[in-house]
């Protein structure tokens, strides 16, 4: 996957996709100027919308007409599900049974069938309705397509903001690191590339320590928040992190609740908690990340109502 892969992604895009804005934080640190690159404006609220829909794209007619399946928390269910729509096929999403009801809702507003199953079996659940049905797959992030959608954002990034010093970027599976990373370091290479992850769900950060992909048990990852930072990167994107990524930090649950209310109250966005993570470490961590200008992207802005209230009351 390269960045020649990213610019026909574009094209492909184009028109089904928002084009999101750099927003600048003039609450911000007066040193460290920040914009924010804000994902959650996408109509499904999450920029999966942008790697979905370009595999969706890719599909020959035939073959997509058999009906799309994947597995997904969330945000990549609702964009493969609306991508489908799109396209006229029939969508079935493998959800985990503690995803967040909103996104479930949403999810089956698009047309597509929910299968709900316990958080370990969604990939397992999805291959076997691949293999009874003769539909196709489209994952979540393991998939060169799925990657160079994700890469436009990067794409965008630096055409916005020549010669921006670091870009921070929400990691789980790595998709959207890998593109974001493969786009920037093409097309702004003296451009840093820090991704970001929950304490309680740091694989990268160990793979990148050990130089080797480690394995959490998914009771493990599933304590953080950040329902949508729950997966670990692939053999196919940890490859590209290794390569893109100039850093990786970690962010504590009380850190990521505390910025998705900075991003309610001073910059008028809702992030869900992974979308937030970008920020947080933003806030958090300066002493571990680049000087100079930054871009943190806001991943997607799906919350549970009722948890966003809890998070802006404890703040009051």
């Amino acid at each position: 996957m390269t960045v020649d892969d990213i610019r026909a992604a574009a094209a492909r895009i184009d028109g089904a996709v928002v084009r999101t804005p750099l927003l600048p934080a003039t609450w911000a640190a007066s040193d460290r100027p920040l914009w924010l690159k804000p994902e959650s404006l996408q109509p499904i609220g999450a920029f999966k919308l942008r790697g979905a829909y370009n595999a969706v794209a890719r599909l020959d007619e035939r073959v997509r007409r058999r009906g799309v399946v994947t597995y997904s928390s969330g945000n990549h269910a609702q964009a493969v599900a609306y991508a489908a729509r799109a396209f006229g096929v029939e969508a079935t999403i493998v959800m985990p049974d503690v995803t967040p009801q909103v996104k479930i809702d949403n999810t089956r507003g698009y047309g597509a069938e929910v299968v709900l199953v316990p958080i370990g079996q969604r990939e397992a659940a999805a291959n076997e309705i691949v293999a009874d049905r003769g539909a196709v797959l489209v994952p979540p992030f393991d998939h060169p397509d799925v990657v160079a959608g994700q890469g436009t954002i990067g794409a965008e990034i630096v055409a916005d903001l020549a010669g921006v010093d670091a870009v921070l970027v929400p990691v789980s599976g790595g998709g959207l690191a890998s593109g974001i990373g493969t786009a920037v370091k093409a097309l702004s290479p003296r451009t840093k590339v820090i991704a970001v992850e929950p304490e309680l769900s740091a694989t990268t950060t160990e793979s990148l320590s050990a130089d080797a992909a480690v394995d959490w048990p998914v009771e493990r990852r599933a304590r953080t928040i950040a329902d949508g930072l729950r997966t670990q990167p692939s053999e196919f994107t940890f490859a590209h992190l290794r390569e893109v990524l100039d850093g990786v930090v970690t962010v504590s649950e009380e850190q990521i609740r505390s910025a998705m209310a900075v991003l309610a109250r001073k910059a008028r966005l809702v992030a869900e908690p992974s979308g937030a993570v970008s920020l947080a470490a933003y806030l958090s961590r300066a002493d571990q990340l680049p000087s100079g200008s930054t871009v943190a992207v806001i991943s997607g802005g799906n919350v549970d109502p009722r948890l966003l209230a809890d998070v802006l009351a404890e703040r009051a």
